[in-house]
């Protein structure tokens, strides 16, 4: 029987960075904002974000959470508030900034944080808040207009948009203008994966400028630390692999886009989207990291990854359970979940990867259906 993995990361081949290795064995610079970063760097800005704002890159997602929030949350602050559908990352990032994650519950349609729950919070917690930080489900093309709302009005925005490089709409990059920070990661399971990576975005340059100063150290330019850092830094040899697959990841978008139309013909065609299973709301053009649906309310989502399983095809439950089930985040504070934990029941990440063919859905979809 064929055996179809949950993901299967597909980097840059070697021969495509033969050019880039070259000028690092002659430059002999390896890290420290190197020439290779320099360049992909200008060119992100230059070829997504149209040269407005900022960017710099980090050694990891969740290092990039840590140092937006950090450099960004108001100094009085001791609540974040953020979805608890989210991945571990988000409420680390907050308690490492010495803050507390206040979890929100989502919608039931793009799974997003609940905008009028998150609301009244902001109203409830008012001078208590540090910072807000939305969760971007799975690359989705979130509405930032709200965000940006609250961010101009004093309460810092950090948006965790993971899987959501690439994700476009009429044209436009997601986050592009932004005021705050918004946070991706280039991690290999990623849409664009480099291995380990990611990079911050903001309109707001000097907002950029401080937080590449803290995630070198918190160096001024006459190498004193002025303010709380780290080591964030990317080498030069994971900016060559970031400055190759630039060169080739519209192709792997389509290639991702083409599968998930696949999911929703292979869906429709077995009546499963009319009989209780739903997909995630979604708007523009999305490099999806993985099919994401909710199987029926009769049903257990652990039962569909055990049927699978059975059939050599391996699924996952992002994100089940939900972070304020974790054990280190279950004292913190939260409003009423009910749509987290009913999603949270539901949800099954099924496999997509950019060598998939439609026989691969074909057979992942009828291995969902009831016999």
């Amino acid at each position: 029987m064929i055996k179809i993995p949950f993901l299967r990361p597909n980097l840059v081949k070697q021969e495509t960075l033969i050019p880039y290795l070259s000028e690092i064995e002659s430059s002999r610079i390896y890290s420290n904002f190197g020439p290779l970063n320099t360049r992909f760097e200008q060119r992100v800005m230059n070829e997504y974000f149209d040269e407005l704002g900022a960017v710099t890159t980090v050694n990891n997602a969740t290092i990039g959470l840590v140092l937006a929030l950090s450099q960004s949350k108001r100094p009085k602050g001791k609540y974040v508030l953020m979805p608890s559908f989210t991945f571990a990352a988000t409420p680390l990032a907050a308690i490492w900034c010495g803050l507390e994650p206040f979890f929100v519950d989502t919608c039931s349609d793009d799974w997003c944080m609940d905008e009028k729950i998150l609301s009244e919070s902001l109203q409830i917690l008012g001078d208590q808040v540090a910072a807000v930080i939305p969760y971007a489900t799975f690359g989705t093309n979130m509405n930032l207009n709200f965000y940006q709302q609250i961010h101009e009005s004093g309460i810092p925005v950090v948006v965790d948009a993971a899987a959501s490089f690439g994700a476009t709409e009429n044209q436009n990059h997601f986050g592009k203008g932004f005021p705050g920070c918004v946070v991706f990661s280039f991690h290999a399971t990623k849409s664009f994966g480099v291995g380990e990576g990611g990079l911050i975005y903001s309109a707001n340059r000097e907002l950029i400028s401080k937080i590449r100063q803290a995630e070198n150290f918190g160096f001024s330019t006459s190498r004193e630390t002025t303010l709380l850092g780290l080591n964030g830094k990317i080498s030069e040899y994971t900016a060559a692999i970031a400055l190759s697959t630039l060169d080739i990841f519209d192709q792997k978008i389509k290639a991702r886009q083409q599968i998930y139309t696949w999911y929703l013909e292979q869906l429709d065609q077995k009546d499963l989207l009319r009989n209780g299973w739903t997909v995630q709301k979604t708007a523009g053009e999305i490099p999806y990291q993985f099919m994401s649906i909710c199987c029926p309310d009769s049903q257990k989502n652990g039962d569909i990854i055990h049927t699978l399983v059975s059939q050599n095809i391996e699924a996952r439950t992002y994100f089940s359970p939900p972070c304020h089930q974790h054990p280190l985040f279950i004292g913190y504070p939260h409003t009423p979940l009910p749509v987290t934990e009913t999603i949270s029941k539901r949800i099954v990440s099924l496999p997509l990867w950019e060598e998939m063919t439609n026989r691969d859905v074909c057979l992942v979809v009828e291995g969902m259906v009831p016999s």
